[in-house]
Parts: C-alpha cells; structure tokens; sequence
C-alpha cells in the first residue's frame, strides 16, 4: 500500500474518536452571510454547536479556496497553494464539511468540487474566512452532542488539524448513536472503518460526513489517480455486513489532485490510505 513519510514521529493512536450522539436534519443557508456563519446559526437553531453538512449544490459569493500543493520547505508531507479568489457566482457540485471549533471559535474543514462563473470546474479546500452565500440553498447535517471537532496540533504531521474530542451534553434533541472518527496517515480509508466497526460490534452503520486527503486514489472500476496530494470530500458512504459475516465500507468521493485534475466515483478497497488526516462521523443503524 502506498506510504507517505511525515515529518513526526506517528502517534500510537491511529484513530482518535469519541462516541456521541446524534441527529440528522436539514436547513436552508441564508444569503449574504459568510458561510461560516450561515452554517453556525443552522445548526445553532437545532440547538448543536458542531457536526457535519453535506451539500449536493450550492451558489457562493465571494468564494476563497486553495488547493492541495507540494511542500517547498519540507517542513510537511505536503501543503497548499496560494488562496484563489472568484467575485462571481461559484456553483457547487459537492462538497462536503466538518463543523467544529479552533482557537475558541466556530470553524470548519470544508472540501469540494465546484464550476467557477466563467465555466472553469474546479476542487480544492474552502476558505471560511472570505467565502459567502450567494442564494440561498438548502443542505443536510448531522448534528453532535457529546464530542465537538476541535482544531489542535498534530506532531506527526505538523499541521493544525480538527479531531473530535469529548464536549458537556447540549440542549439538543439527539437519540442516534454516533461515532466522531479521525484517522491518521497511512491507512487504508475503508480497512479502518471496518476494523472500527468490527471492534465495537457494530453491524450497520452510516456515513454522515467526510473530509480529508488520501494518498492519490484507486476507484472500484479500476481507474486510478497517480498525484499524491489530493483534497477529498465524501459523498456517501456505509458499512454493512455482508452474508460471510465479514464488513464491507463502501465509500462514494469527490477529489482534486495537486495537478488540478478531478476524480469522482466508488474507492477499491484495502489501496487507499489516508494522507494527513480523515474527519468521519458515523451514524450506528445497527
């Protein structure tokens, strides 16, 4: 399997996690607000300070973004390029976002594909400082109580990366079981979701959110992407277990590589490992 060297020695935890609980919902994102604060106050109503979001579309504007990059000091496996910027109406494809906290504040870790208002398709990494709602759309979250994403940094890598950790239960109404994952480098994306799964009993379960990097990609219908660095949103995902007893992760995701190319489709399983980092949140069904 393919192995990506960083520049800290590797934590002996590779799967940070808590176990929460949860609610899915739905919201519309109001126009004119950065999108920071849009998706705050939508899960805020709800009575949840984090989770996950999931947008299928989407109009943004101003929109920021960067894109996975080569590291030029080595002081990372790999970086990210300059910020790009576009003043007219960028159209989301997917994307795909983790909502949590750094420094104290709201926060998220958003990646997806887009077309940019002169028709150029591009995928990278959302900026939330300097990126707004141009219409208003309506997403899907899930909502966390329990545990919150929080930004913090990580030796191995040495960037500042969001993981969940435990937080005091809120006022929201949340009655599914939840897992907040985040998988660290080097291992098979849908291996570890199954041996997570595996471990806790768990028969059935959902993705509810995903973003992160995987070292190129190799898709089930055999087409392959070779750039290592790679900016990834999930677009579905579930383990079930199959009529052998044995788990089987079947993750659908969106992706751009440090070359700008794009990739989308069903992930092989036991040839994708993680590249710096994997924010997942897990629904049990059973």
């Amino acid at each position: 399997m393919r192995h990506i060297v960083q520049p800290g020695p590797p934590a002996s935890e590779r799967i940070q996690w808590v176990e929460a609980r949860g609610r899915a919902f739905s919201f519309t994102l109001k126009a004119g607000l950065p999108l920071l604060e849009a998706a705050r106050l939508g899960f805020a109503a709800q009575g949840f300070v984090g989770g996950t979001l999931n947008m299928r579309s989407g109009a943004l504007g101003p929109f920021a973004y960067v894109m996975p990059a080569l590291s030029t000091t080595g002081e990372n496996a790999a970086f990210y390029s300059d910020p790009f910027r576009s003043s007219g109406v960028t159209r989301l494809n997917v994307a795909a976002m983790t909502l949590g906290e750094r420094d104290g504040a709201p926060y998220f870790h958003c990646h997806g594909l887009w077309t940019e208002a002169d028709g150029r398709a591009g995928g990278g990494h959302i900026l939330p400082e300097e990126t707004l709602v141009a219409e208003p759309f309506t997403v899907e979250a899930f909502g966390l109580d329990g545990a919150i994403f929080t930004a913090e940094h990580d030796g191995e890598t040495n960037f500042k990366l969001f993981g969940p950790v435990p937080s005091p239960p809120g006022r929201a109404t949340a009655n599914a079981r939840a897992f907040a994952l985040r998988l660290r480098p080097n291992q098979d994306l849908a291996g570890a979701l199954e041996s997570f799964c595996a471990e806790r009993g768990i028969a059935r379960a959902k993705l509810r959110g995903g973003v992160g990097s995987i070292i190129g990609a190799r898709f089930a219908d055999g087409r392959a992407v070779e750039p290592f660095a790679t900016e990834m949103a999930v677009r579905a995902g579930a383990i079930a277990r199959r009529t052998d007893g044995a788990l089987r992760a079947e993750l659908d995701v969106a992706l751009v590589d440090y070359l700008g190319g794009i990739a989308e489709g069903r992930l092989s399983r036991g040839d994708n490992p993680v590249l710096m980092t994997m924010e997942l949140l897990l629904e049990v069904l059973g």
